[in-house]
């Protein structure tokens, strides 16, 4: 189908419907994370994207709830996969296994075969299995003994890493670290709003009565539909400058790849979409940059930058490039 088609027969489905889902899928994420709007607006913004998300924090702050409101508020399947030392690539891809009463191999699906897959503490587990995923995230498909296996869309990995506690663990390399759209932290809440939370878990929790507010099918079109936000050769160009700024910045040892700058795009295209607009502002590309980039470089040591918040590192680069008028 032709693309001029193709947006032309998601236009006329959800023409004036879109705005409307992604509040109320937001809203309703945010029922059951309370506090963390701009986290669950990232979050969205990296789904509609058709990205993937890694996502540092301490234990306890909500990261599987996270996942669960995500998965049941776009009635989708939902699995969890704890990464350990002894977790092998099979048990996430699935095996194929010889039927005896039959004579002949079939393929059983491990966990990836969902919608929303929770990568649970993901470096804990050896590189190899880390690895497991990186087909998944990139090309929405798993290769089992030389045999491909399609997943269904959408399909949205939610990778999770603690911060503490680091004894055994594998750190993500670099290169994987670049296959995740971006990095979130969740944190902790105000005491107003950790009480609030007690109060809608005394008789049961949220996350029980988290219903569906949009479909996997209306949720694939939509991201779709992100794909044709207008954006301008010097917004384009803004993108390419920024990122290719980190490459050159003497603060980083190494800048954010080409799939940065397709991401960064993307997700820009993804944040006018929420903002209920059909093409990107620059701010729109300033917003997502510090999002989209900072897990992908590498501040070199010895610097007055390895010191500061990576964020602050990455705004002042932001800052040095103008801004399209």
């Amino acid at each position: 189908m032709e693309s001029n088609q193709l947006e032309k027969k998601i236009d006329s489905i959800l023409e004036c419907e879109i705005p409307e889902k992604i509040e109320a899928l937001i809203n309703n994420i945010e029922k059951v994370i309370i506090g963390k709007r701009e986290v669950i607006i990232n979050a969205v913004t990296a789904l509609l994207a058709e990205g993937h998300i890694l996502i540092e924090d301490v234990p306890g702050v909500g990261k599987t709830m996270l996942a669960k409101a995500i998965a049941k508020s776009i009635s989708g399947e939902f699995k969890r996969v704890q990464f350990t030392a002894d977790l092998l690539p099979s048990d996430i891809s699935g095996v194929t296994i010889y039927q005896q009463e039959s004579g002949q191999f079939n393929f059983r699906k491990g966990p990836i075969f969902t919608n929303v897959l929770l990568g649970d503490e993901i470096n804990r587990a050896t590189p190899r299995t880390q690895s497991s995923l990186l087909e998944a995230m990139e090309e929405k498909q798993v290769t089992v003994d030389g045999e491909r296996h399609q997943l269904e869309l959408p399909f949205f990995v939610i990778a999770t890493q603690n911060p503490i506690e680091l004894e055994g663990t594998y750190p993500l390399p670099f290169a994987q670290m670049d296959r995740f759209i971006t990095r979130l932290n969740i944190g902790y809440v105000s005491a107003d709003e950790e009480k609030n939370m007690l109060k809608s878990r005394i008789n049961s929790s949220p996350i029980e009565e988290c219903s569906s507010v949009i479909n996997c099918e209306d949720l694939v079109k939509i991201q779709q539909h992100v794909q044709f936000i207008k954006i301008n050769d010097d917004l384009l160009e803004y993108i390419v400058e920024i990122v290719r700024k980190t490459r050159t910045s003497p603060a980083f040892e190494y800048g954010a790849s080409p799939r940065g700058t397709l991401d960064l795009m993307r997700f820009s295209q993804s944040t006018a979409m929420i903002n209920n607009r059909e093409y990107v502002l620059p701010d729109d590309i300033k917003t997502s940059a510090g999002a989209v980039l900072a897990h992908r470089v590498v501040v070199k040591k010895g610097t007055r930058n390895a010191t500061l918040n990576m964020q602050a590192v990455i705004n002042e680069v932001i800052d040095s490039v103008e801004v399209p008028v």
